[in-house]
């Protein structure tokens, strides 16, 4: 194991024990999805920033549940180094997720959607949430399924870490 993925796994403590640091960034897939505009986009969009990627669905109750601690981590931490990407995989299309968002008041977080949920097969996600640590290079640092709650303290202990290793100030 990195040295680096050992202090992330370190990191990973409380509210956000049961993320797992990979050995070493590993590349990621391509997959495609679309923003709240109709904009085909990739991971090679977020390049230069760390991600978290939050696979999830308006009808998974825990998805649900983390959505307004993941628009909080958002809304305190998103910057040109760091943001969260919440991927909805409802077929029932971009509506749905907007309404949802609004119902809950996620006011930082983009929309992204994948109503085809090829993202769940490509990246190893088979329970939601799955959410993915990825490196400014696109390679996946580590993962976490299961809800956190995003926006305590823990979390954005952990995030920091991860910034300050991957996304240091100045870079990116």
């Amino acid at each position: 194991m990195s040295e680096a993925a050992a202090r992330l796994d370190a990191a990973a403590t409380g509210e956000v024990a049961n993320f797992t640091a990979k050995p070493e960034p590993a590349p990621i897939p391509d997959f495609s999805f679309r923003n709240g505009d109709g904009e085909e986009l990739t991971l090679a969009d977020f390049r230069g920033k760390l991600v978290l990627l939050n696979i999830w669905a308006t009808w998974c109750g825990p998805c649900r549940e983390e959505m307004p601690e993941l628009d909080r981590l958002e809304a305190e931490l998103g910057s040109d180094r760091f943001e969260v990407v919440a991927l909805s995989v409802d077929s029932k299309g971009e509506t749905l997720v907007r309404d949802f968002l609004a119902e809950v008041g996620a006011e930082a977080l983009a929309l992204y959607i994948d109503p085809t949920a090829k993202a769940n097969f490509t990246l190893g996600a088979f329970g939601l949430p799955t959410t993915l640590l990825v490196s400014p290079e696109g390679l996946e640092i580590g993962r976490m399924v299961g809800p956190a709650p995003w926006a305590s303290e823990d979390a954005k202990a952990f995030i920091e870490e991860a910034l300050a290793l991957y996304a240091p100030a100045g870079e990116g």
